[in-house]
């Protein structure tokens, strides 16, 4: 078990309190899953004090033991309820705060309501803003996780060929690769922080399946295996001369990176193999574009418009009327963290150690979709590659 060394969590609160100082916060009250993670190396019940100066608390209702062994945070301290957390910052030497942080982007609010009223505060900001552009900034140790997480998907993309045959369904083939990828240590659980969005591993599918919108905020959805969780593998059998997509996150250690691949039983119709390699073009102006300093929304118009010259107005990131505006989104604890390579960003700008997912797709309805993604770093001389996996169309 890795334990998130307390060097590491030092500077990411050091980093938050830097943001809540520019934006004159006092402190900040933490309860999210993914979050805590990032900043207690633990995701054990309760909530992490962050005042703007001073020793960060980490209160934990359950299970305490837990928390004190998997965290490296100086102070953790066991608490039963927000009323709680005023008696407990007086004897920490700290002043309740009159107004505090907290992600409301995530956090309902009852939740909300609970906290403030235990800790008898006039007023409750937005923290989320100030949370995203600390966790945006991969250190080395995050970067070398992602990169043991790449590990997992190379070795789902291997297996594909030895397993794939025609007749199976998309579902047979789906479980095939999540067996692989559970025994490489994938975590199972691949978290987002999109009100509503679920993602189980991620989406195989094959043929017509693969051109099939719904709900999620993706390009791709497919029929998935009935209608409370309608996307992903269906039961429809893989026939030869249709693309097969795997597109499957890799999570190890609590960090995410997400590729998708390219296989087929059969040549596959010209139509798709030229939008293929199209969709590989587009990934190459963007491995030039994205540069510290570039703005996301900026890199994202240049790509649709690339997109759109060569022919792929209609079905660049979706099928007509459910394309979706991005063709990037950053990942990490969650898979969709900063930066958003998306529309309306422009005033946004890449930084060094950002990490993205970038995944141009083409959509052809009533014949499937095709499309390359892989995960980078963005470094001083542009972006590196976390995912490595061959980009060759499989032809089996």
């Amino acid at each position: 078990m890795r334990i998130t060394p307390a060097v590491e969590l030092k500077s990411r609160i050091q980093r938050l309190q830097n943001e809540m100082a520019i934006h004159s916060l006092e402190a900040t009250l933490i309860v999210q899953n993914a979050d805590l993670f990032y900043f207690t190396g633990a995701i054990q019940q309760g909530v992490l004090y962050v005042p703007v100066e001073g020793e960060a608390l980490y209160l934990v209702r359950k299970d305490y033991a837990r928390a004190r062994m998997e965290s490296g945070l100086k102070e953790v301290v066991p608490f039963r309820s927000p009323r709680d957390i005023p008696s407990v910052l007086v004897d920490y030497g700290y002043t309740v705060p009159k107004a505090v942080g907290m992600e409301l982007d995530v956090v309902p609010v009852t939740v909300m309501n609970r906290f403030q009223a235990g800790l008898g505060a006039e007023t409750v900001n937005d923290a989320t803003p100030l949370i995203r552009n600390v966790r945006a900034i991969k250190s080395g140790y995050e970067i070398n996780i992602m990169k043991d997480a790449a590990l997992i998907v190379e070795k789902v993309c291997k297996r594909v060929p030895e397993v794939l045959r025609e007749g199976m369904t998309d579902l047979e083939l789906a479980a095939e690769l999540e067996f692989v990828a559970r025994k490489a240590g994938h975590q199972g659980l691949v978290r987002m922080r999109g009100f509503n969005n679920e993602l189980f591993y991620g989406h195989v599918f094959s043929g017509t399946d693969s051109a099939v919108p719904t709900y999620s905020d993706t390009p791709l959805g497919g029929l998935g295996l009935n209608p409370s969780f309608p996307q992903g593998a269906s039961f429809k059998k893989i026939r030869r001369h249709e693309p097969i997509v795997v597109d499957l996150s890799g999570v190890f250690d609590g960090y995410i990176v997400d590729q998708t691949r390219m296989f087929s039983l059969g040549e596959l119709p010209d139509k798709l193999v030229k939008a293929y390699a199209d969709m590989l073009v587009v990934q190459e102006h963007a491995k030039r574009s994205a540069t510290p300093g570039a703005s996301w929304g900026g890199l994202y118009n240049e790509c649709l418009e690339l997109a759109c010259e060569m022919g792929y107005r209609e079905n660049f990131m979706g099928s007509k009327g459910a394309q979706v505006s991005f063709v990037g989104h950053g990942t990490g604890v969650e898979l969709d963290e900063y930066p958003f390579i998306a529309k309306g960003f422009n005033e946004y700008l890449l930084q060094e150690n950002m990490t993205f997912a970038f995944e141009p797709k083409a959509v052809f309805p009533g014949l499937g979709a095709v499309g390359v993604e892989n995960t980078f770093w963005v470094a001083e001389d542009g972006l590196k590659h976390l995912t490595f996996s061959s980009q060759e169309l499989i032809v089996v």
